[in-house]
């Protein structure tokens, strides 16, 4: 199975390659398929190679995502709930066209 790991662009190498750091790691990642991208730019990267532009918000939701399931896989899962505060308190939600359906009834 493979992981995509945000990192953030750190410097740019040349136009194929840049230095970024995420989760703890700092690697060289190829960038020709998002193409060359400014310093503090967010990537979703898979096997050294960066695959998606995302932003500061989705790069700390996967980021927490990925800790937690950290978390569960070593310990008792003390902690997860701190990193998904977000959602922690709500319940499941219907996506807007099974919310429709729900409703006529």
């Amino acid at each position: 199975m493979c992981l995509g790991i945000p990192m953030q662009v750190v410097s740019v190498l040349s136009e194929h390659v840049a230095h970024c750091q995420g989760m703890g790691q700092q690697k060289n990642i190829d960038m020709n398929l998002v193409g060359e991208q400014p310093v503090g730019t967010w990537v979703i990267t898979f096997l050294d190679a960066a695959r998606e532009v995302i932003d500061e918000d989705q790069a700390l939701q996967v980021t927490n995502a990925l800790e937690a399931v950290n978390l569960a896989m070593g310990s008792d899962g003390t902690g997860i709930d701190d990193l998904f505060a977000d959602i922690i308190e709500r319940g499941p939600q219907l996506p807007p066209h099974l919310q429709a359906e729900v409703n006529k009834e």
